[in-house]
C-alpha cells in the first residue's frame, strides 16, 4: 500500500469523500456530523493523506493541527472495497507516526456513538484511544463519542 499526502484534487478523493459526508448525514442528525467537505479539508492547519493499492483508492485521513501538541483525527474513511482488509489500521498507524514525529503529544477525534460507527471505535480502542470528554470548540452531544490517546 501507498500512503500519499494529497492536495485533494482528484476525482477518486472527492466521490470518497463524498460518500463520507452522505453517511455521516444519513447515520447522524445534521446537528451532530463533525465531517469536513473538500474545502474545510484545503486548511494549511491540516495534512491530509489517501492509501492507494495498485492506483485504487482505498481510503483517506487527515490530521487537524490545534496547536504542535493537540492535534485531530479528521475524515477516516476507508473504500468499501477495501474494507476488513487493514487499510484502516495502516493508514492510522501512519498518521499517529507522523503526528508523534512533528510534536504533537495528544491526538483526540470525534466519532458516532450509533452502532454503524462500532467498527471505527473498535479501531480505535485497539490503537490506545480512550474515551474521553469533548475537546477543542465541540460541545457534549449525545450521538458523539470523543476519544484521546497520549503518544
Amino acid at each position: 500500500m501507498d500512503i500519499r499526502l494529497d492536495d485533494l484534487t482528484g476525482d477518486d478523493v472527492a466521490k470518497l469523500l463524498t460518500e463520507h459526508l452522505q453517511d455521516m448525514y444519513a447515520t447522524s442528525p445534521a446537528d451532530s456530523v463533525h465531517a469536513l467537505d473538500l474545502s474545510k479539508l484545503r486548511q494549511p492547519h491540516i495534512d491530509f493523506w489517501t492509501i492507494w493499492e495498485n492506483n485504487q483508492l482505498a481510503g483517506c485521513g487527515a490530521i487537524n493541527r490545534y496547536s504542535v501538541e493537540d492535534v485531530e483525527i479528521k475524515s477516516m474513511r476507508v473504500s468499501s472495497a477495501f474494507r476488513r482488509r487493514g487499510v484502516a489500521a495502516t493508514l492510522l498507524t501512519f498518521m499517529l507516526n507522523e503526528a508523534k514525529a512533528s510534536g504533537a503529544k495528544t491526538v483526540n477525534l470525534e466519532t458516532g456513538s450509533m452502532d454503524f460507527f462500532i467498527p471505527a471505535r473498535t479501531l480505535y480502542a485497539r490503537h490506545g484511544f480512550i474515551e474521553c470528554g469533548p475537546f477543542a470548540d465541540y460541545k457534549a452531544d449525545a450521538n458523539s463519542v470523543f476519544m484521546t490517546l497520549s503518544l
